[in-house]
């Protein structure tokens, strides 16, 4: 008997797919792509038209059965990426031309690396990935968008989708992540290391102690409303001495905490009894992931501790592997995470400014690369 032809729709909401017929194909270990986290984003007002995301998911169905989805946004600026392309807007727009809006698959504001193409198993991936392309094309096509964008894909994802868009220009970057290396505990991790690197450590996480903080950690449905209420006041914080409005809203960690508790780990810093700091993690099934932070005051070391020892430390008593910190920082280096190549795929209609961009590319991969190398080589294990 025949299978069923392939259909393609498009979203305007992730609310128009049910839970379930998402989640049947998000990997485990991957929170961020779970339809309550992009739920929350959307029913939030985190992201929206009036944001500057405008979603336009992807989702291919045969016989009634949800078989493949993509999310999508059309985007009217490049704020909340982390994949940064304003030098390419600003070289067409020099030129006379328009960079927005452009389309852009991505987890809002999440710049941590994963499959964005989610793809049922007994699904046929490349007639899937072909109607995506198709759809994507069509979209730029019909609503003169100039670009489209596939950021933090993970290696499978990349390789399939430079087989099938052979156009795509592919962009590296670092980051750095902590993997477990058989270290058994935190004592067991210290040992690894060189002993200048190992006293620094402990003298970081002795002097946060010094200063009368303790740290603990808070779980799934330990996690009270207050103690949310309490992390987002510390995160418009990070924020605000940046100059800049926060990305995500009160209501957006509200919605987790209520839809999703099973992936939170919140770290709290207390001085005389009372909350001064927080660190929102989350986990999958073999993975963590630290996303969020911000204190209400100023102490040494403190953001190591909160961000990235007790990480480390809830890591190797949970069995977990992987340890993914977020962006940036070579001051990561140091303390044990190993740098990591993320890539991510771009599709530029124009052929001029598509031309320059795969030239750019190309530079900068060679620089990042010769980067990753050489911070390797400064890892502090023995």
């Amino acid at each position: 008997m025949p299978l069923c032809p392939l259909s393609l729709a498009i979203l305007p909401t992730i609310g128009a797919v049910t839970a379930s017929q998402w989640d049947a194909l998000v990997d485990d270990d991957q929170p961020f792509l779970r339809h309550a986290f992009l739920h929350a984003l959307e029913a939030s007002g985190s992201v929206s038209v009036a944001t500057g995301w405008e979603p336009c998911h992807l989702c291919v169905w045969q016989d009634k059965q949800l078989v493949a989805a993509m999310p999508m946004y059309r985007k009217h600026h490049s704020y909340g990426e982390y994949v940064f392309d304003w030098g390419w807007a600003e070289a067409i727009e020099r030129a006379g031309g328009r960079y927005y809006p452009k389309a852009l698959s991505a987890v809002p504001f999440t710049p941590v690396p994963g499959g964005r193409t989610l793809i049922a198993k007994h699904a046929d991936a490349q007639a899937v990935r072909a109607l995506l392309a198709d759809a994507w094309r069509e979209q730029c096509q019909s609503f003169d968008l100039s670009s489209w964008h596939l950021l933090f894909a993970d290696q499978q994802d990349v390789t399939a989708w430079r087989a099938q868009c052979p156009e795509l220009i592919t962009r590296e970057g670092v980051q750095f992540q902590w993997r477990d290396r058989g270290f058994g505990d935190f004592d067991g991790f210290l040992a690894s290391l060189t002993s200048k690197r190992r006293k620094m450590i402990k003298r970081e996480r002795r002097l946060v102690a010094d200063q009368g903080l303790k740290v603990s950690r808070l779980e799934g449905a330990a996690i009270s409303s207050a103690a949310m209420a309490h992390f987002y006041r510390c995160y418009t914080i990070t924020y605000h001495e940046r100059g800049r409005p926060p990305y995500l809203n009160h209501d957006f960690f509200e919605r987790l905490r209520q839809t999703m508790p099973e992936s939170l780990m919140l770290v709290q810093a207390h001085a005389e009894g009372r909350p001064v700091a927080a660190a929102l993690y989350f986990r999958g099934t073999q993975s963590l992931y630290g996303r969020y932070w911000g204190s209400e005051v100023v102490a040494d070391c403190l953001h190591f501790e909160a961000c990235y020892y007790q990480g480390i430390e809830y890591c190797l008593q949970q069995g977990l592997t992987l340890f993914d910190p977020g962006t940036q920082g070579e001051h990561k280096l140091v303390r044990g995470f190993s740098p990591q190549r993320v890539r991510s795929l771009h599709y530029i209609r124009h052929p001029g400014l598509a031309a320059g961009v795969a030239q750019f590319c190309h530079a900068e991969g060679e620089h990042v690369s010769a980067y990753r190398d050489a911070a390797q080589q400064a890892l502090p294990f023995k």
